[in-house]
């Protein structure tokens, strides 16, 4: 029987013929064609005056009322291209786009590799030839979407068809943004070189192209309110060094530049930009106070909304500042400037005086009011922000907060300890707090740095203050006590501390194995620190500090804040350090930071040399803190560094219980009027005693046994009858006889039992040794108002 061939009834027969295959491929790609073809007929090349209508971002108070309209369309001039000077365009096309003259204006590798990670939901990569770019640069919507993409492909299709290279070079400069505002080549020559686009040599050109891989991170002025890591203005001037000389490279490789040029340019070094300026309108704190609330989005949105985006404006912003607490702040600084410090006076100590401030809602961490400096438009930096200067003794709250949360380390063990071999520190235990205390380890070994040196703290003034308390410690804020707490505790305890509270992991923080970590060598802001001691405030709840509740574009909300608290340490350790704060300010070195009728904790803290002063403290409802330093604010004078300040304000010394406690003060007062005061938690008792810096437990003292009466009748009974201590040796006499006699000298009488009046002394003699301590003959008894009165000289 005859079966049939599988090949011509069996699977083949549901397989399409060839030619049916190759119909439905030309077909589709027919109909790819049309869509495409349709695509690039719709759509339309850029209009650069369209693209140069940014808008203005409108920046609010918390309560909602405007504060400012800036940027948006306001640092912009269209120039034609015969204007733009051919080192301009050489340098662009030797960086960007070295075929750009004879290309299509598109990258199909570029592309490919976009879509490819769009697709794969990876991020979104922009265009790489300079006709992409100025299509991408020219449109208002910076959204990345896959649809946006396709259609910027057809119009860079369209543009690099029908547009000439001369009029997307002069577009393309005329569009992209130069970072400080500037958008538009003559917009940046104005702002970086202070001259018309036309004006600009060769090396200025080469600085402006570097400026397009990003002026956020090639602007030698930094931009560190955007990352304070890695947009530093050292950081940022390296880049910008390499880049520049790179692209003059670039040029002589591509024979738009003349190698004796370069080497020219080389020998005459980088052609460093004018400093940033700011416009009228962001004078006073204004500038500061905008700075810190772009900071504060650019790097918490989500959106993937940049500062080339920010710039173009239409964006909302409503911020957390409190206008009159920040008219009050700037009230406070400027009291104690004109009135104490004079520099056309006193030029070599009262020149260079800089003050920072900020103020934080410890229950929410927004920032209230800031002091950046006396004018935004003078003074670029933000003394608000981080600085460089040292913190001082305002770090040693961290440093018990360490010893009651992780505790004191057996010296017998191991340097990394758990609980059950630490004890948690009280702040009533005894530390030494003597001058030039010898530092050493947990384990008892004396510590020395690399070169085998001594570590001897000394203290303010060089007191020396015997074995105190923690509390005592730091109300008189004795150095030593602190530094050898952090040795036994550990400084990278410490650091955690800190950074659990609030302070920035960053890089004044790397030095943290020095025992003078511990007192403050490291640098926060004033914005972080402010923050950190709220965390206290609020019974060990960590609110991160930020200035921006919302953003909307164009109507539509971009952005709004997340409040994320997170428990730093537990309510007992926050409140007992309060307690402890709250004492300094009471009775020890922060009494001028009083409040009348509010409760207060704060601290104060100075550093060496007298480089730089600080208060920091808080109530309940608001945590302040204020920063002194001197340092030349001209960033253009090379080897700046913090001055002393002795002398300065016509003090001889200054101190954080000095002008910053002042500040501090008159802007509180005024900051919380009309607000009902509220009391700190009472502190649940916490840790044990422990002793250390040399400071011992006391040994168990025997009861005193009266054996006999004594020698001189008292002037009251006591209610029981003393007893009476044994005499020592003829030759000598102890601390608590009250009657001492020797072979020689006379008798010395006991002081007044249960009074603090001392005894009278022996009676002299010629010869012989006299009794202890006269000489000759007994000294006077000193009263101790113990049951028996002084002992006898």
């Amino acid at each position: 029987m005859d079966y049939p061939r599988a090949d011509k009834y069996g699977a083949r027969r549901w397989l399409p013929s060839w030619k049916l295959v190759s119909g439905l491929c030309i077909g589709f790609l027919g109909l790819l064609m049309g869509f495409a073809g349709l695509a690039y007929a719709m759509v339309g090349t850029p209009k650069v005056k369209d693209a140069a209508k940014a808008e203005n971002n409108v920046y609010y108070w918390a309560n909602d009322k405007q504060m400012v309209a800036t940027g948006g369309g306001t640092n912009r001039q269209i120039i034609d291209y015969s204007q733009i000077p051919a080192a301009m365009r050489n340098a662009v096309i030797s960086a960007e786009n070295k075929s750009f003259e004879t290309d299509s204006g598109i990258d199909p590798m570029g592309i490919a590799r976009a879509l490819y990670n769009m697709a794969k939901g990876g991020e979104t990569q922009g265009g790489s030839t300079i006709t992409q770019q100025y299509v991408k640069n020219s449109r208002l919507s910076q959204d990345q979407t896959l649809s946006r993409k396709f259609e910027e492909l057809f119009i860079t299709l369209k543009v690099g068809k029908t547009m000439d290279k001369k009029d997307i070079m002069a577009d393309y400069l005329n569009i992209s943004y130069y970072g400080r505002g500037a958008s538009g080549i003559q917009a940046a020559a104005r702002t970086y070189y202070g001259t018309d686009a036309r004006k600009l040599d060769a090396s200025q050109c080469a600085f402006l192209a570097t400026l397009l891989k990003g002026a956020t991170y090639y602007d030698p002025a930094g931009a560190p309110e955007y990352d304070p890591i890695q947009a530093t203005p050292a950081k940022n001037l390296e880049r910008a060094k390499k880049r520049w000389a790179w692209i003059l490279e670039e040029e002589v490789k591509d024979s738009r530049m003349k190698p004796e040029d370069r080497q020219k340019f080389l020998k005459l070094g980088f052609p460093m930009p004018d400093p940033p300026k700011k416009g009228a309108e962001l004078g006073g704190q204004i500038g500061y106070l905008v700075d810190l609330a772009k900071s504060n989005f650019l790097n918490n949105n989500t959106k993937g909304i940049t500062a080339d985006k920010l710039a173009q404006g239409g964006y909302e912003i409503h911020t957390t500042f409190v206008k009159s607490k920040v008219d009050k702040l700037n009230a406070a600084v400027k009291k104690v400037y004109d009135n104490k410090i004079k520099p056309k006076q006193r030029p070599t100590t009262d020149t260079h005086v800089q003050f920072g401030g900020a103020s934080v809602d410890p229950k929410t961490g927004a920032i209230a009011a800031i002091y950046g400096g006396q004018n935004a438009t003078t003074h670029y930096t933000n003394n608000a922000d981080t600085t460089g200067a040292q913190v001082g003794s305002t770090f040693k709250p961290f440093v018990l907060t360490a010893a009651m949360k992780y505790g004191k380390r057996d010296p017998a063990g191991g340097l990394v300890q758990d609980e059950s071999q630490t004890t948690k520190v009280s702040p009533k235990s005894i530390y030494n707090a003597d001058d030039l205390l010898k530092i050493k380890k947990y384990n008892g070994e004396v510590w020395t740095d690399e070169n085998g040196k001594e570590w001897l703290q000394s203290n303010d003034g060089h007191e020396s203050r015997g074995n105190i308390t923690l509390r005592e410690a730091m109300q008189w804020s004795a150095n030593s006590p602190y530094v050898q707490l952090g040795m036994d505790v550990g400084t990278d305890k410490v650091k955690d501390v800190a950074i659990a509270a609030g302070l920035r992991d960053d890089s004044s923080m790397a030095d943290s194995t020095v025992p003078s970590f511990s007192i403050g060598t490291s640098q926060p802001s004033a914005i972080r620190m402010a923050g950190a001691y709220g965390t206290f405030a609020t019974s060990g709840m960590q609110h991160d500090p930020y200035s921006v509740e919302e953003v909307k574009y164009r109507g539509e909300p971009v952005y709004q804040h997340k409040k994320v608290p997170k428990r730093a340490f537990a309510n007992a350790i926050a409140d007992n350090v309060t307690d402890v704060l709250k004492n300094v300010v009471e009775k020890g070195t922060g009494t001028p930071a009083q409040l009348p009728g509010r409760d207060v904790a704060g601290k104060t803290g100075t550093t060496d040399d007298n480089k730089s002063a600080w208060f920091v403290g808080y109530t309940p409802q608001l945590s302040t803190a204020i920063s002194m330093y001197r340092l030349d604010d001209n960033e253009k004078h090379k080897n700046r560094k913090f001055e002393k300040m002795y002398g300065t304000g016509g003090e001889r010394t200054i101190h954080g219980a000095s002008f910053p406690a002042q500040i501090w003060h008159d802007y509180m007062i005024e900051a919380l009027k009309g607000k009902t005061p509220e009391s700190f938690p009472k502190p649940e008792p916490w840790g044990d005693t422990v002793y250390g810096g040399g400071a011992k437990s006391p040994s168990p003292t025997p009861s005193i046994v009266p054996s006999e009466t004594p020698s001189s009748t008292p002037s009251s009974t006591p209610s029981t009858t003393p007893s009476v201590p044994t005499p020592n040796p003829s030759n000598s006499c102890g601390a608590w006889d009250w009657n001492c006699q020797n072979n020689n000298g006379g008798t010395g009488t006991g002081g007044t039992p249960g009074t603090t009046s001392g005894g009278t002394g022996g009676t002299p003699t010629p010869t012989g040794p006299s009794s202890s301590p006269g000489n000759p003959g007994g000294g006077n008894g000193n009263g101790s108002g113990n049951i028996f009165g002084g002992p006898a000289g």
